[in-house]
């Protein structure tokens, strides 16, 4: 196997599921309401947030994959759209899942020497640093958007 299709077989289980850590992210969301994920607890970032935040940079790769420059800053990273109702919710979802798949074509469809190539900027290192680091960064907020949604069904 490539190491692109296996980079794409990573993310691609950090969004539909069957990986080693038994969490993704489809699942995770299945049975969240809108009012669940956009209940503020605490001082902790709403699933809502956390989601759009996740996705944000899959956006960012996924522009530059399709050979556009990178247009991402931190300081929007958590500025979701508003989530009124359930079919707000589940048009946002529905948009993760096919984003997800434009995503995971993308990394499969790279030539795997491209993984060492600069991405968009020297500052941002490789291709596969940044495909590596949306897996990685994925799965730590998937990790609190977990312990957040076992707060709000206790």
């Amino acid at each position: 196997m490539l190491f692109t299709q296996q980079l794409a077989r990573h993310f691609r289980e950090l969004y539909f599921g069957v990986n080693w850590t038994s969490s993704d992210l489809k699942s995770i969301l299945a049975d969240i309401t809108w009012q669940e994920a956009t209940t503020k607890i605490h001082e902790l970032n709403t699933i809502l947030a956390l989601t759009y935040h996740i996705h944000y940079f899959v956006r960012a790769v996924v522009a530059v994959l399709e050979g556009k420059p990178l247009d991402a800053h931190d300081k929007y990273s958590f500025d979701h759209p508003s989530i009124q109702s359930e079919e707000d919710w589940i048009s946002f979802t529905d948009m993760l899942w096919s984003e997800a798949e434009k995503f995971i074509a993308l990394i499969e469809q790279l030539p795997e020497h491209q993984l060492e190539d600069i991405f968009a900027q020297e500052k941002y290192g490789t291709y596969y640093r940044n495909i590596q680091g949306v897996i990685e960064h994925g799965h730590y907020h998937l990790g609190q958007i977990v312990v957040i949604k076992k707060i709000l069904k206790t």
